[in-house]
């Protein structure tokens, strides 16, 4: 099978070149012409997918070929792009940076060749002129297989400033698709992770993203970007399809012989699933896949609610930032009771980083949900990177044995680092235990891509039925 979507991949030199505000400016735009934009995100970023899915109008979607692997980049962007007119996708660190020691592997510029994509490079031109022409030669000669076709300069200074900048790039063969001129920042804040999510400055969110589309749209020739995009050409293959997936999981991963999951009906164990402001750190795969598994999924925000969802069988709280809102999560008592009286109950419970903390006896000196005798604050170095793993005993979403890969991502401390039933051996890039399995609950720092691990899923799930 060959699906044609038309797409681009917009790619920098090194991070802080612009390449979120001209993405998420490109999906607002071509979104504003009336066509449907499928956006996308390479890499672990949990942040930026909130902004384009403002820009969109759908969810967000991230491409990662190190917790994936490279065979799924392909079927998850098809899965993403259902139904689009177009598809946007924004790279990560420079267009050559990937995972640390495994050379191309989950970089822009890997993301780009799986896909059949041409780049679009996004230049800060601030303090260059001439030599722009050898930067941008530079990039879209390293790699043959890597299309640059076309430039995109940022931070122009002057119309004078434009005019030596292409009549340099005349020469390289990459045509100059936009010249964003000098403004004052988009109000985009950022603390200690990275951008502010969306879902904490909803209104003021809308009007960034508002003012990125107008820049976007000013500068650029959106009429050229969108035919490059159109020269894509067709991908092979079938779109990844959740359903298919979790059918597929092999036999010793099926706990019970509860036989092929099918979509949630009347007797569908409900899932539990943290959101709201605290909890914004989710790949929406996750809740399809327990949809696909057999549960009905429910959101609800541990901020406002005071109850879980009527009839919950299992809790799955993702990352975000518990932190910031340490105050208002201790606050609410209610709901901390009833967490605790579900993970003592022995029901699934899945937390991944903040959702780590909130099950701590305390962050910051405030009390959280105390189903895990540790407690959390914050500290002063950021913990980042890809981690290989393998389940150091079982639990509800792996057997024990189970190699996965994960992203750590977080600048707070949990004492002690493991419990006596740790979560998880990781092997890179040292070699350590962390987290905690106990009763139903499995807590650990490490955020996970359920789509290359189905299986998590299924036994989340079939816990829920069971427990």
């Amino acid at each position: 099978m060959m699906t044609p979507v038309p797409r681009l991949v917009v790619a920098a030199p090194s991070s802080g070149s612009g390449k979120t505000t001209v993405a998420t400016g490109l999906m607002a735009a071509f979104a504003a012409r009336g066509l449907t934009v499928s956006p996308h995100k390479v890499g672990p970023d949990y942040i930026d997918p909130g902004y384009h899915a403002l820009a969109t109008g759908r969810v967000g979607r991230n491409l990662d070929a190190y917790l994936c692997g490279p065979e799924l980049i392909a079927p998850l962007f098809l899965h993403g792009a259902r139904g689009c007119d177009l598809a946007v996708v924004e790279g990560v660190m420079g267009l050559y940076d990937g995972a640390a020691g495994h050379g191309e592997l989950a970089s822009t510029a890997h993301v780009a060749k799986l896909l059949r994509a041409p780049v679009v490079l996004v230049v800060d031109a601030s303090s260059q002129s001439r030599s722009v022409a050898a930067l941008v030669h530079g990039f879209a000669s390293w790699d043959p297989e890597v299309r640059v076709g076309g430039v995109i300069l940022n931070k122009v200074g002057s119309d004078r400033h434009e005019a030596m900048l292409r009549e340099a790039l005349d020469a390289s063969g990459v045509p100059v698709l936009g010249a964003l001129r000098r403004v004052p920042r988009v109000d985009t804040p950022s603390r200690h992770l990275g951008l502010v999510p969306v879902a904490e400055r909803r209104a003021a969110a809308v009007d960034a993203v508002a003012a990125m589309a107008a820049q976007v749209a000013e500068g650029c020739d959106l009429d050229a970007l969108a035919a490059l995009a159109r020269n894509a050409g067709a991908l092979p293959g079938a779109a990844w399809d959740a359903a298919e997936a979790v059918a597929a999981v092999d036999p010793p991963a099926r706990d019970h012989p509860a036989g092929p999951a099918g979509p949630p009906g009347k007797h569908a164990p409900v899932v539990a699933v943290a959101g709201g402001p605290a909890f914004t750190f989710s790949y929406a795969e996750h809740a399809e896949l327990l949809a696909a598994a057999g549960a009905e999924v429910v959101t609800f925000d541990p901020l406002r609610d005071e109850e879980l969802p009527e009839g919950t069988a299992g809790l799955v709280v993702g990352g975000g930032f518990p932190e910031v809102y340490a105050a208002e999560l201790s606050a609410n008592e209610p709901l901390r009771e009833a967490v605790a009286e579900l993970a003592l109950s022995g029901a699934p419970v899945a937390a991944e980083c903040a959702g780590l903390l909130y099950l701590c006896r305390e962050l910051d000196g405030r009390p959280m949900c105390g189903v895990l005798d540790a407690g959390a604050r914050m500290g002063e170095r950021l913990t980042l990177g890809y981690r290989d793993a393998v389940a150091v005993g079982d639990s509800v979403l792996a057997a024990a044995g189970t190699r996965t890969r994960g992203h750590e991502f977080h600048r707070t401390v949990v004492e002690p680092g493991a419990g006596a039933a740790p979560a998880w051996g990781l092997t890179t890039p040292v070699r350590r235990v962390e987290g905690f399995v106990r009763r139903g609950v499995h807590a650990s720092y490490l955020h996970t891509h359920w789509a290359a691990a189905p299986g998590a899923a299924h036994r989340f799930v079939e816990r829920c039925r069971t427990s």
